[in-house]
């Protein structure tokens, strides 16, 4: 269960709309530990769990997100399964599948769709030609069971996806093993059939912690901080970008645009007191309940592991390469 998993039981416990039966973890002095924390029962085994529930949470290592989400499924109980949904394409296929043919739902859980400073350009019309985004982590221990690109960057690969609406037509990518056994740091180029470019970075042995993307189109251009939970709206005034009862909004002056005077503006958007991992829980409730779609569906989790899956490729490609370079040299 580790760190999220407590999170998890943590926001559990506090959502209105749902009671949390219980919970289950390989390690049984940890979930005991956990149990007391939050006053809530221990089961020692899964089968039993599932059977006196409607639905579960999986927060354990990739690996065994499949194991336990199809045993889930197969018990008719819907599913939240944290992120990236599994390890291949194929086990992602087999869990729609059978999600479908037995009306359940899976919720993937990426959490930074709930992001305060996403939830504030919500409002928004984000139609981006290029995007920079920057993911950046001292080294932890916890994750490095897959690459970085599973780990961290898929966070901003499923944003990304999510605001451009076009098939992606080339992948160029690069990262390096420094401490694990996967690669720690890696950097993709990714391209759209609508035009746009999407550069990314993540990294989990880096000095300072960064969490940031960068939106470039015609008369805007945005900057979303994770970290801090705010965004950045820099603007010529128009119609499409007009931000009545924005406090925070003013104008930074004129510039001449073809035959006429355009003002530039400012504007820092927020939604605070959300808690993204509650928000997302609690989506994830309604959904059930209302037998209405999760705001992140399978497919979407499915759609980016794909590219995820496209990049290590691309990754293994230029690993290749290099080491033939390398080889060749007198």
């Amino acid at each position: 269960m580790g760190h999220l998993g407590r999170l998890h039981v943590h926001q559990l416990t506090r959502i209105e709309r749902a009671e949390l039966v219980g919970i289950y973890d390989v390690n049984a002095r940890r979930a005991q530990h956990i149990g007391r924390e939050f006053r809530v029962p221990v089961y020692s085994d899964f089968e039993r769990l599932l059977q006196d529930c409607e639905a579960i949470s999986i927060v354990t290592p990739t690996r065994v997100h499949y194991e336990y989400a199809r045993r889930t499924l197969q018990e008719n109980r819907h599913v939240f399964i944290e992120k990236p949904m599994t390890t291949t394409i194929a086990e992602a296929d087999e869990l729609i599948a059978l999600a479908k043919s037995r009306n359940l739902k899976i919720q993937v859980g990426h959490i930074e769709r709930f992001n305060p400073a996403i939830l504030a350009i919500e409002p928004l019309q984000i139609n981006p030609l290029f995007i920079e985004s920057h993911r950046l982590a001292n080294f932890n221990p916890r994750g490095t069971d897959v690459a970085v690109v599973l780990d961290l960057m898929i966070h901003d690969i499923d944003l990304i996806l999510s605001f451009v609406h076009s098939p992606v037509t080339e992948v160029r990518a690069s990262g390096v093993r420094v401490i694990s056994n996967t690669e720690d740091i890696a950097n993709c180029r990714v391209l759209f059939e609508n035009g746009c470019v999407a550069n990314v970075t993540a990294s989990r042995i880096s000095a300072r912690n960064m969490r940031k993307m960068r939106f470039f189109q015609p008369n805007a251009y945005i900057s979303v901080d994770f970290l801090e939970g705010f965004s950045e709206l820099y603007y010529l005034d128009q119609p499409s970008f007009s931000l009545p009862g924005t406090e925070l909004a003013f104008s930074l002056g004129e510039i001449e645009k073809g035959m006429e005077k355009k003002e530039i503006r400012y504007a820092r958007l927020e939604k605070r007191e959300i808690n993204p991992l509650r928000y997302e829980l609690e989506l994830f409730c309604r959904a059930i309940l209302e037998d209405c779609d999760p705001p992140v569906t399978a497919e979407d989790g499915r759609r980016a592991l794909k590219v995820a899956g496209i990049i290590l490729e691309s990754i293994r490609r230029h690993t290749e390469h290099v080491k033939q370079f390398w080889s060749e040299l007198p």
